[in-house]
Formats: structure tokens, sequence, C-alpha cells
């Protein structure tokens, strides 16, 4: 029943998350910044607009990907699998990837085509996340990870830092906001979504919020107060980096992903393997 309740209210959850992001980012900048329920009102005045789409496929996949990223949610939420969840979030970044292509935008393709350098150089440190959940836990379930004996941030701090180090990918915060580039590209794939159909893609960027903390709660296993002191050091983190970088090119970021961040993870699970035999 919980698990159903969070999956529910995840984009209210992930909508006041941003929210205390804005503000506690127009702190770090010494500035006053909106209040914590903004995106709600930018919520409401997003659905008080003219629909308006380049052509119905294009609006179909923006609808697609606040699915299946709300699809993701509940797997987590209900404590199924984490490769589903991934599995899900997958799906709903190539829908958002393949409507940002069937428009004739070269912001919208460029974005598109960065965003799909987003999913190669964070999946596969996601990946390997939960195959080293799944080492040290004997599971892919998340109910049975969150009731194991086990401490997963205990035998998986490389796993951790990788993870810390795809979260900007994955949330598009600097250094590494390079899909969406608003200096460059003005949004990036979801430049040519308006009124409802931006809503539902600026909804799921909430969900995702969601989705990427509640995977650093995993960490904490059955303790559930240190799941919770991740989350804050995380987000608290993520956020200093973003506000103290400039953004990098994607050619940076393949490189940081594939050459030391997918190694990290590799050691780590190397020397579970070995302590396990």
């Amino acid at each position: 029943m919980m698990g159903l309740l969070l999956t529910l209210f995840s984009p209210i959850i992930g909508g006041f998350i941003y929210g205390v992001e804005r503000v506690v980012k127009a702190r770090m900048q010494s500035r006053q910044g909106p209040p914590v329920l903004q995106p709600f009102y930018d919520f409401v005045k997003l659905m008080q607009k003219r629909p308006m789409m380049v052509h119905s496929f294009h609006a179909s996949m923006g609808i697609m990907y606040f699915i299946s990223t709300w699809f993701a949610m509940a797997v987590l939420m209900m404590g199924n699998d984490l490769l589903i969840a991934i599995f899900f979030h997958v799906i709903s970044v190539l829908a958002l990837t393949i409507g940002a292509f069937s428009v004739r935008s070269s912001y919208s393709i460029m974005g598109a085509m960065r965003e799909l350098m987003h999913v190669v150089s964070y999946e596969p440190v996601v990946i390997l996340l939960a195959v080293s959940l799944y080492l040290v836990t004997g599971s892919f379930d998340i109910a049975k990870i969150l009731t194991s004996d086990i401490t997963p941030i205990f035998s998986l701090p490389l796993v951790f830092i990788s993870f810390l180090g795809v979260m900007p990918m994955l949330l598009h915060k600097s250094p590494f906001d390079i899909a969406e580039a608003h200096q460059e590209i003005v949004g990036g794939p979801d430049i040519e979504y308006s009124g409802p159909f931006y809503e539902a893609v600026y909804t799921a960027r909430w969900i995702e919020y969601v989705y990427v903390y509640f995977i650093v709660f995993l960490f904490g296993g059955s303790n559930y107060f240190l799941g919770t002191f991740l989350v804050v050091f995380s987000f608290i983190f993520i956020n200093a980096v973003d506000n103290s970088t400039a953004r990098l090119d994607y050619k940076k970021m393949l490189k940081f992903a594939w050459f030391i961040l997918i190694p990290l993870s590799m050691l780590n699970i190397f020397f579970v393997v070995v302590g396990a035999n």
C-alpha cells in the first residue's frame, strides 16, 4: 500500500525536490530565488496554455516519456526488480529522443543526439550498479535489497562514487548538462514541446529526481537512516558541483564515464567477487 501511494505521489515529491533544489541553488548564488512551490505554479500555468503540437507522433513521444518514467518509478516503489526499472527508464529516454528526432528543428535534433551520448555514458554505470547490488545482497528485488542484512555502501564505495559521477548526467546538471545546454540549443530534445505536452516532459523530469535519489537510498540497505543521509549528501553534493563547474563537451563526458567511472565500478565488483571466494 505504501509503495502504491509513493508511486502515485512521486510527481509531487519530485516537484517538491525540484523546488527545494532551486532555492538551494539560489542561496548558493547569493540571490533570493523562487519559492519552493514555484514548480507547481509553473505546472498550473502550462496547463492553462493552448495545446500546440508539431505533429501527433512528437506529442505522443513526450507523453510516452512521462508514462515510462512513471512506470520505472512504480517498479522501484513497489519493491520489484531493479533491472526492470532501469529498462523502463531507458525506454522513457529513448521515447523523448525519438520524438526529438521526428521534428525538423536543428536544436531538437542536436539535443536528441546529445541525449543519446548521455545514455551511452551513464547507462553502463547504472547496469554495473544493479549487478553489484545483486552480488552483495543476492537479489535484484528492491524489497530484498532494503531488507538485506548487508549495508551495500560499505561493500560498494567505489560503485557509489561512480553513481555520484553519473548523477549530473542523469539529472542534466553541470558539468554534464550537455543535452539541454540552454546557452547553445535552448532546451535540447524538449524544445519543441509546449503547453500540456511540455508539462508531460516537465513532470517526467520531477519523477526522474525521485528515481535517481531512490537508487541512492538503496545503498543504505535496511539502514534507512543511513540511506536518508546518503540522499541528503548526494543532493547537496550534486548542487554544489552544478553551481561551481562549467559545462564540458560530450567527448569529455564519455571519457570520464568510460575511462574513470566504469573502471571504478568494475574494480569494486572485482573486489567483491574475490572477497566472496
